[in-house]
């Protein structure tokens, strides 16, 4: 099984970059991942909605049907570590080719990629970039590993 983090743009401040290098080479240890970004898309402020249609079906033709998909949602589901890594647990215990991780572009997302994904999944209430979004859940999805391994990383 895969593990993809897809990200609608490229990530723009190198000490982002920098951070989410970090998680990415320590997940590695743990699975097979990666990071796919989709080109951002640039219309104007005037066409928010033609947008996250326009990027809606960019994220929907990298998803294959036998695919989890999981999108990281300020309305989704939010979870404790513990939980994130139990719920990780359950997901890859059902089986999936792949599972995706995809953070939309700065409107969210299209209503088409909502009604294709399997789970929505929000990191916190507040609301973070979604560059910043980034680094944080490379770390938690690092950090639900270790506790499934039982490694000393997460502190309770």
């Amino acid at each position: 099984m895969k593990i993809i983090f897809l990200v609608v743009g490229k990530t723009t401040e190198s000490w982002v970059q920098h951070g989410i290098d970090q998680y990415v080479q320590r997940l590695k240890h743990y699975a097979d991942f990666s990071v796919e970004v989709i080109q951002d898309l640039k219309l104007g402020k005037k066409a928010e909605e033609e947008l996250c249609r326009l990027e809606g079906e960019l994220i929907l033709k990298r998803v294959e049907p036998a695919d989890l998909l999981v999108v990281l949602d300020e309305n989704g589901r939010s979870y404790s570590s513990r939980e994130l890594a139990n719920q990780l647990q359950k997901w890859m215990n059902a089986a999936p080719k792949r599972i995706l991780f995809v953070v939309g572009g700065a409107y969210g997302f299209s209503p088409s990629v909502l009604q294709r994904a399997n789970a929505k999944l929000s990191l916190s209430s507040l609301t973070f970039t979604h560059q910043m979004v980034r680094p944080f859940f490379t770390e938690q999805l690092y950090r639900a590993f270790t506790i499934l391994r039982g490694e000393k990383y997460h502190n309770d």
